[in-house]
């Protein structure tokens, strides 16, 4: 992995030094940070906000469990085909124009699925749901590469924790209004203010273009190609990088799906404290992304991966074989703070060497991760025990981190 030599380099033209030896940064830039924040926060709001629906569209359009669960794939199916388009996309237009525009289809899109009476209708208005939501993780990520290489900071988690904190509230917002409003007006409100976010900071992410990396010496910019002869070594890395982040996305899938379940009918919890194994799982996540930052300026990325994926590790075996309820609990906590940043530094990373393509590619692979996790988890289940299943989180997490030790060095080799 690049050492963080590359991050203070950068930082020569995207900060300054005041008179007292503080570092000040380019207003330009600070702007562009809370603006491409803003985008992160309100994808994960929508997200949210549409989950906590589905039991009433589910109702509404009267469809089986399989039915459902069919329609539901046109997310992923129309994500990830988004996914390996938006990279190009982002090299044509840019990647703010791209991000706008993808954030206004997803937060549009979303209102749709309130007005299906059919489960076929529902699968084909997700597959466009889940073509904004694809195409925004590619051009906000892609966005966020390049303003990580004008700041000369490792900021990138702190934009996977606005997504996070969205989420939370998006969840949390849906849930209180569920018995008051219908799901229609619920979602529609969803869209107004996916849309209006969109708008506002949308200028001020097309008031500039993108910034360029600072350093010594020429360096393509984030949406250009490799150079010449790097093309092969730099595909592979990223593609490895894609598979780093899906080894922990599987978590991130697993966990949201059964962590309930397994407190629920392997420890014998109450409902609503089996229902908090999910939750104090997201709020670390959220508090290890709040922190990133100033993580990976002491760690490094390198060994902030691997002390992530190893603290992952060993929290979920503690959760997956704990005796009872509690111990669990903070097993969740440990995995969720194990977790939190692997899967930014390595999309971060792979935009790092490839520009959008490269977070395009990563990306794909890595949702592919999220995607498995629970219905790997699910077969596993059958076969074994739901504890013993969830402990391939634990066993991926580990992959993780050895994946990372042995990559040290291999970025500056082919950067």
């Amino acid at each position: 992995m690049p050492s963080m030599n590359k991050f203070r380099a950068g930082s020569e033209r995207g900060n300054r030094r005041a008179g007292d030896g503080r570092r000040t940064v380019d207003p330009a830039l600070r702007q562009l940070r809370y603006a491409l924040t803003a985008f992160f926060a309100v994808d994960g709001f929508v997200f949210a906000g549409w989950v906590v629906r589905i039991p009433v569209v589910k109702e509404q359009t009267g469809a089986s469990a399989s039915a459902l669960g069919l329609a539901l794939l046109g997310v992923s199916v129309g994500a990830v085909v988004t996914m390996t388009l938006t990279g190009r996309l982002c090299q044509r237009l840019g990647n703010h124009p791209v991000t706008v525009g993808a954030a206004l289809l997803l937060s549009a899109s979303v209102a749709l699925p309130a007005h299906a009476h059919s489960a076929v209708v529902l699968g084909a208005m997700l597959l466009l749901f889940g073509a904004g939501f694809g195409g925004m993780n590619v051009a906000a990520n892609s966005a966020a590469v390049d303003l990580v290489a004008a700041l000369g900071r490792p900021v990138m988690p702190s934009f996977h924790a606005a997504f996070s904190l969205g989420g939370m509230v998006g969840a949390g917002a849906g849930g209180l209004v569920a018995g008051s409003l219908s799901a229609a007006w619920h979602l529609s409100a969803l869209a107004l203010i996916g849309v209006v976010v969109a708008v506002v900071a949308g200028r001020a992410l097309l008031a500039r273009p993108a910034p360029r990396a600072p350093g010594p010496g020429p360096e393509p910019a984030a949406g250009s190609a490799p150079r010449a002869g790097a093309a092969g070594p730099v595909g592979w890395l990223v593609v490895v990088l894609g598979v780093v982040a899906a080894c922990t996305a599987y978590g991130e899938g697993a966990l949201a799906d059964w962590s309930a379940l397994h407190l629920r009918e392997t420890l014998l919890a109450s409902e609503g404290l089996a229902a908090a194994g999910y939750t104090v799982f997201a709020l670390a996540m959220t508090v290890g992304r709040l922190s990133g930052t100033w993580l990976l300026l002491r760690l490094g990325q390198t060994r902030a991966m691997v002390a992530g994926g190893s603290l992952a590790a060993a929290g979920m075996l503690l959760a997956s074989l704990a005796p009872s309820v509690w111990p669990a609990l903070l097993g969740f906590v440990v995995t969720g703070l194990g977790l939190a940043n692997i899967f930014p530094v390595a999309i971060g990373q792979a935009g790092s060497l490839a520009g959008p393509r490269g977070v395009a590619a990563a990306s794909t692979v890595g949702y592919g991760g999220m995607l498995l996790g629970p219905v790997a988890i699910g077969f596993l289940a059958d076969w074994f025990s739901l504890a013993t299943a969830l402990t391939s989180v634990a066993l991926l997490s580990a992959a993780a981190a050895a994946i990372a030790y042995a990559m040290r060095g291999s970025a500056q080799a082919v950067s």
